[in-house]
């Protein structure tokens, strides 16, 4: 398309309204410089677009057609527009996020659910993944943030804000009741038939170099795809599980299952949330983004 495109915004105005006067009332603009760019966009093309009527002006044959062209387009526009600004107000759009079914469950799902609630015209996408393929996903844009557990390589290009401390546990059952209130030695674990999660997660990463640090090498009895499984698993006297605390807490309040205790200390870890820095987020991924960054005693209520 040639010439100024404000010549056509002008031309779509008096074609749709019939009139230079009322055109340049709607564009808050004069008469004179409504009626420049009219002659503007007729020279330009070389055909008269207008005839004067009694009552304002109509198209000619030329200007109707041009006319049937730019108002699908200018109507385009302005649902485009209008679009935005329902962005922009949090009316609609999306969010994809990436979160391993711990990350979900113990934390990330009470913020979503507070979001939806205030801005139900968001839709909200969550690719359950553990963090390695979170991560992954991220930098290949699939998702637009995620929370993942430590330990993790934090590659260029992404922000990570750690937003909640979780503490790794090994528990067991009744069949185990003999080790319940002792002080262990880690070297136990090697006698134990021990239930850990799949290679493929942090908290088997994280696990298995802390044991190495101390000199353990454990072979696991059961190796299991999610931590709810491996309490079951427990619970079923199976095995000691090596779990976050979150997942077992209410089976240790009620004595089905007890925490075993160790002469070393496993330190805590955390969850972070983590975005991409090669590109803005959407204004509702920001949002959200913004709202985990605040401290943990905060953020419940800040949405």
């Amino acid at each position: 398309m040639t010439g100024n495109l404000e010549y056509y915004k002008v031309f779509y105005y008096v074609a749709r309204l019939g009139s230079v006067t009322r055109a340049a009332a709607e564009l808050s603009i004069s008469q004179p410089a409504v009626s420049q760019s009219i002659k503007q966009l007729e020279r330009q093309l070389e055909v008269q677009l207008f005839h004067r009527a009694a009552k304002g002006v109509r198209l000619t044959k030329e200007g109707q057609i041009l006319f049937e062209y730019v108002e699908k387009g200018y109507e385009q526009i302005e649902q485009g527009v209008g679009k935005v600004r329902q962005m922009r107000n949090f009316d609609m759009g999306e969010i994809r996020i990436g979160a391993s079914d711990m990350t979900l469950r113990y934390y990330l799902l009470p913020f979503l659910e507070r979001f939806h609630e205030k801005y139900p015209g968001i839709k909200i996408a969550v690719t359950n993944a553990p963090t390695p393929e979170t991560l992954r996903f991220l930098e290949e844009g699939r998702i637009d943030m995620g929370v993942v557990s430590t330990p993790f390589l934090e590659a260029a290009g992404l922000k990570a804000v750690p937003v909640r401390e979780i503490e790794d546990i090994f528990v067991g059952g009744r069949r185990f009741i003999s080790y319940k209130n002792k002080m262990l030695d880690l070297q136990e674990l090697e006698k134990l038939p021990l239930i850990f999660l799949e290679k493929n997660t942090s908290t088997r990463s994280y696990m298995d170099e802390f044991l190495l640090h101390n000199g353990i090498v454990v072979q696991p009895e059961f190796e299991l795809a999610t931590s709810d499984m491996i309490v079951q698993f427990v619970l079923r006297n199976l095995g000691v599980g090596c779990v976050v605390r979150d997942f077992a807490r209410e089976y240790i309040q009620s004595g089905l299952l007890f925490e075993l205790r160790f002469n070393k200390i496993i330190p805590k870890r955390s969850f972070c949330a983590v975005r991409s820095t090669r590109g803005p987020l959407s204004a509702a991924a920001e949002k959200l983004f913004g709202l985990m960054e605040y401290k943990e005693n905060d953020s419940q209520y800040c949405i």
